[in-house]
């Protein structure tokens, strides 16, 4: 017996759409989306960019953290319209083109600042976007708890992470305020 099912996702959503411009990892992105995508959605599902993950889609996480415009922002809280004109930093632009760490993943390398990886994205592009800010860094346990609040590892225990953290200053030549 065969049914005709109707498709879950239709072709076209029924939504507003609108036109968006932004740079997203160094290229100009033009697209046509709803007013109600998610820029992460956009991010995993228009473009690609699947380095992106989402994790409690509240904001909670961090799982999904890029950089807007050189700060931390969570893209599962934020429209694909409202990145309009936006540049848009993801995992994938971090490491070099020919797979060379970032001095920031070559430090979670080295201290086994990752378990399942899930979080990881997330984590590496806050801490990116602090260390690439001018204010003063505060490398101790508790400055670097305070950086990290913001995302959730469920695997870990923090003591790694805080580890590879100091050592990514150390790569990049950062000191504490």
């Amino acid at each position: 017996m065969t049914r005709m099912m109707k498709p879950t996702i239709p072709d076209r959503s029924a939504d507003a759409q609108v036109e968006v411009e932004l740079t997203v990892n160094g290229e100009t992105v033009h697209r046509t989306v709803s007013v109600r995508m998610l820029l992460s959605d956009f991010l995993r599902h228009e473009l690609g960019l699947t380095g992106t993950h989402v994790g409690c889609e509240h904001g909670v996480c961090g799982c999904c953290t890029v950089l807007i415009d050189g700060k931390p922002g969570r893209s599962c809280l934020t429209l694909a319209a409202q990145a309009d004109g936006y540049t848009i930093r993801t995992i994938e632009s971090v490491a070099a083109a020919d797979g060379t760490l970032h001095p920031v993943q070559q430090a979670f390398k080295e201290c086994h600042g990752l378990q399942c990886g899930y979080c990881t994205p997330g984590m590496v592009m806050n801490i990116l976007g602090r260390f690439e800010e001018k204010a003063p860094l505060d490398l101790s346990d508790d400055g670097i708890r305070e950086l990290l609040s913001g995302n959730l590892c469920r695997c870990t225990g923090y003591l790694n992470i805080i580890a590879a953290v100091r050592r990514a200053a150390e790569l990049l030549g950062k000191t504490s305020a």
